[in-house]
């Protein structure tokens, strides 16, 4: 591996663009630079999309830079008009700073480990913010920004048809001075970001020039916008986004998101998100080109970022219900673990009373009819808990479930429907 943090991000086809690319290179050559990438709170957790930056902000920690990582509390109470067609729905103040805790508390389960010595300081942006005045605002700060060039940047240009506040219109600027703080009192000289940020960044480097010198070190970074290779958007499912909180995916459901990527784009994920050394991707690039049936490129991605994401144990137990769910023995499962993984299966709900096999087909919503119920029953094409059922006369009691509560009914080889008794 290049010790210049810059060959291992190109190798890796993580960045986009670079405001300075020849001035970054020779700075990250000959000193420890100190960088930032920003959240804001606009939710309780953060999703896959919004890792990605930070991801490689972990990059330059591992080769021994100093990350910080910006939460804004301040900004997070504005919404940054970045990729939005409509103005957001303003939060409250309790609603930010809760969001503002669990961020914080999920950033250092990720990046905090106290195993490694490598430096990484957490910021937000509501300090240094809270106690400013209009007129220092306007003073000190606006003063110093040209309408004409904000208008220009795509983030405020692709409103303009549409409408934007001037709340949302001064985004840019608030965000300019978390740099220019940061600068200051940090020396941070790098701010990353997703592609949708260069006109946040570029802003932030421009007000850093103005107030600080033109010969002012400072640089901006943005990571290319990340799509799948069927054109669309990464991280989207049918059931919404993949979330880092386990309680909104659970560790299950977040393993099965990346084993179940196309051999077209694994290889790329495994760059862009894990930790695993440029020869070690190389070979299971060269399995996916040779025995793509094995999917240990897949299953190695699964793991790598279960593993970074929920820890060890969490891994454990979402390797052990894949197994069961793919072996068919479903009954090693624990009631905690079905309610706990499996939440966002097609699901259903019903009654504990003692029900024919085939009206309670029906009432679950497995099948549509008592004639296809009967059909697929007779076929042993229906297996409740792991078991094929072929008898039409069956009664389906709590006994059959586990923990007298859940019945995970398979039709055909991968329709799974948990089914729960009350």
């Amino acid at each position: 591996m290049s010790t210049n943090i810059i060959d291992e991000l190109l190798w890796r086809d993580a960045i986009n663009q670079q405001t300075d690319a020849e001035g970054l290179r020779e700075y990250v050559e000959n000193n420890k630079i100190s960088l930032y990438c920003g959240v804001d709170p606009t939710g309780d957790s953060m999703h896959i999309g919004h890792l990605i930056p930070f991801m490689m902000l972990k990059r330059f920690q591992l080769l021994g830079h100093h990350p910080y990582i910006l939460i804004g509390g301040a900004t997070g109470t504005i919404g940054d008009p970045s990729g939005r067609t409509s103005e957001r729905q303003l939060q409250t103040m309790d609603q930010v700073q809760h969001n503002v805790t669990c961020l914080t508390n999920q950033m250092k389960h990720l990046f905090f480990d106290d195993s490694n010595e490598q430096e990484l300081t957490m910021v937000n942006n509501y300090d240094w913010t809270h106690d400013l005045t209009l007129l220092d605002f306007l003073r000190d700060y606006g003063k110093h920004v040209n309408i004409n060039t904000m208008l220009a940047k795509d983030i405020v240009s692709s409103r303009l048809d549409t409408g934007i506040s001037f709340t949302e219109f001064t985004y840019q600027i608030l965000q300019s001075m978390d740099y220019l703080h940061l600068f200051r009192h940090e020396n941070v000289r790098l701010q990353i970001g997703g592609a949708d940020q260069w006109g946040n960044i570029t802003a932030g480097l421009d007000l850093i020039r103005k107030k600080e010198g033109a010969e002012a070190k400072a640089f901006g970074l943005t990571i290319p916008l990340m799509l799948k290779a069927d054109g669309t958007k990464f991280g989207k499912t049918a059931g919404g986004a993949i979330w880092l909180d386990h309680d909104k995916t659970s560790p299950y459901e977040f393993y099965q998101f990346w084993l179940n990527q196309d051999d077209h784009d694994v290889v790329r994920y495994l760059k862009f998100f894990t930790f695993l050394t440029q020869e070690e991707i190389s070979v299971l690039a060269e399995k996916v080109a040779t025995e793509p049936h094995k999917r240990e490129a897949q299953k190695t991605l699964a793991t790598e970022m279960t593993l970074f994401v929920h820890g060890k144990e969490a891994l454990e137990e979402a390797l052990a219900i894949t197994d069961a769910l793919f072996s068919g023995d479903i009954k090693q499962l624990s009631a905690r673990q079905i309610k706990d993984n499996l939440s966002n299966m097609p699901s259903s709900t019903i009654s504990k009373e003692p029900l024919n096999l085939i009206d309670w087909l029906v009432e679950t919503g497995i099948e549509p009819s008592k004639r296809q119920a009967r059909e697929d029953v007779t076929n042993g094409a229906i297996s409740l808990n792991g078991d094929k059922v072929t008898d039409t006369e069956l009664e389906v009691t709590p006994l059959l479930a586990i923990d007298d509560t859940y019945i995970i009914v398979r039709k055909g080889k991968k329709n799974d429907t948990l089914v729960q008794l009350n």
